[in-house]
């Protein structure tokens, strides 16, 4: 294992975290857990001959905390290709998961060279990095959030948060919890101050807009237990509608997180992304 934090701008630095030597395979989190909420599905793809290399987006898990910063999903995007840049890594299966997708999506509308398909796990192209649920926390006033400053209070948050958005709350236990908010609770503030300038990120342009210019195949798995910011029939539709090759899956019994309740729903889809990959460039020629 090789974990780098690379520099794409002044005070800014993402973690990756790169295991295995084959084709490039890179995992894009959602705001918690860092490469750890990865781990039940990069040993097994390492084994099937991939590099997998674990992006974390500026303010989430390891990566830095800068204040000021741009924390929109473009400016993550960009963040995030010049990372891959820097590493040498080009056309690579994308695995983006909830928050990650956004970014994702992005990724494989403008850089076909660096993404040649992309699985989205429960989330959608998402207008924003202000979801509802952050904008809930931060419109609540300084109070509550003074409270997630002590980390027992973080930790008890964040384990409502993984439990409510689960559909089997079996992995959920307290030593994950501890793992999944281990990087933020060693920067509470910054973590904290990172997490409101999303909930206020504005975009430049709509993604919806731009969506029909993806050219790489894209798989959707959808957790259908209900659960917190489930993927709209809004978001389903204009995938279907825009995209030349999509496939969306529903995942009965799962949530949100579905690599850590079905990891082999998972690698599957990844193995369908591939032959999708490799069915369109046929197609190509």
């Amino acid at each position: 294992i090789a974990v780098r934090d690379i520099q794409v701008a002044r005070g800014e630095t993402l973690r990756t975290t790169s295991i295995g030597s084959g084709r490039p395979i890179v995992l894009i989190p959602g705001l918690f857990g860092g490469a750890y909420s990865y781990r039940k599905i990069t040993a097994p793809l390492v084994a099937q001959g991939y590099r997998a290399i674990v992006v974390e987006p500026l303010g989430y898990g390891s990566s830095s905390h800068p204040q000021k910063s741009d924390y929109s999903l473009d400016a993550q995007a960009t963040r995030v290709a010049r990372t891959l840049e820097q590493i040498g890594v080009r056309n690579a299966l994308l695995i983006a998961h909830a928050n990650g997708s956004g970014i994702g999506f992005r990724l494989a509308v403008d850089r076909p060279d660096l993404v040649r398909g992309l699985l989205a796990i429960d989330g959608g192209p998402a207008e924003s990095a202000a979801t509802p649920e952050l904008r809930r926390v931060f419109k609540l006033g300084a109070f509550p959030v003074k409270l997630l400053l002590d980390p027992a209070r973080a930790r008890y948050e964040l384990k409502d948060e993984l439990v409510s958005s689960s559909g089997d709350k079996s992995w959920v236990t307290d030593e994950v919890v501890r793992k999944y908010s281990a990087a933020q609770v060693r920067d509470l503030n910054g973590s904290i101050d990172a997490l409101n300038r999303m909930a206020k990120a504005q975009e430049k342009s709509s993604l919806a807009g731009r969506l029909y210019r993806c050219a790489v195949p894209v798989v959707l798995l959808v957790g259908t237990s209900p659960h917190r910011a489930m993927v709209s029939p809004e978001e389903r539709d204009l995938l279907q509608r825009s995209l030349q090759r999509v496939e969306i899956q529903d995942i009965p019994g799962a949530g949100r997180y579905i690599q850590e309740e079905k990891p082999d729903v998972v690698l599957d889809a990844v193995g369908r992304l591939d032959r999708m990959v490799v069915a369109a460039v046929g197609s190509a020629r």
